[in-house]
């Protein structure tokens, strides 16, 4: 009897780990998109965030409305800040007054601007915090800000996120040439400037297909209800 139960343990012992590794699996979050999000971050429309971020933003933070994207993982809110009034300082050898706000090579443009920005993230730092986790708690996506001034623009937080891809050998050598040339410094790194190159030269034609699928999006909420 003794010799029976030791032959049956090491079927035990698998029956122990199959039941753990059910419970685990049941556990692990369904239909989720990254670890600890168990549902899919709602559908909504830039359209829409922009008339939500208006409703919580204040209205004399920026000079017009703030520009939101949105995609599966994050929301990117931009907004423009006026840009400070540079003064007037004496030229030492005429003694007339110069107006320094064009400056050599727009120099104090650059630096007042610079300034804006780094008081607006410290000034806004509690606010924006409280804004982006009302956001995320309605929309569960990643909040991040940029904002501009004159010619400045500076993002403070956003989101990286992994994508995974398979590529063939033409398409890595196209990556590698990248490193090589020290474009970029890794794989990834190189993927993310190609991505950028296309976004910067292709806009037009991107932008093209960002409304015919906004339409497609407008048609299917304007049709039938589905049937059951």
């Amino acid at each position: 009897m003794h010799h029976q139960s030791l032959k049956n343990q090491p079927q035990q012992t698998l029956k122990v780990h199959v039941r753990r590794a059910r419970r685990a699996e049941m556990a692990r979050p369904t239909g989720g998109r990254g670890r600890g999000r168990q549902v899919e971050p709602p559908t909504v429309s830039s359209d829409e965030l922009s008339a939500w971020f208006a409703g919580n933003i204040p209205d004399d933070w920026f000079t017009e409305a703030p520009t939101v994207i949105v995609d599966r993982d994050e929301i990117l809110v931009t907004g423009t800040l006026p840009m400070p009034k540079v003064g007037k300082t004496t030229d030492d050898k005429t003694g007339e007054k110069a107006d320094d706000e064009v400056g050599d090579d727009g120099t104090n443009n650059a630096v007042a601007a610079q300034a804006r920005i780094a008081a607006f993230r410290e000034d806004s730092r509690a606010q924006r915090m409280a804004i982006a986790e009302r956001a995320q708690s309605s929309f569960l996506r990643t909040v991040s800000w940029a904002v501009e001034c004159g010619d400045e623009k500076v993002a403070y937080k956003t989101a990286s996120v992994p994508v995974m891809t398979r590529l063939g050998i033409h398409e890595r050598a196209v990556l590698d040439t990248l490193i090589d040339a020290g474009v970029a410094r890794s794989r990834s790194e190189a993927l993310a400037w190609c991505v950028e190159l296309v976004a910067d030269n292709e806009s037009e034609w991107i932008g093209s297909l960002r409304a015919a699928m906004e339409s497609v999006t407008e048609v299917r909420k304007a049709g039938p209800a589905s049937r059951s």
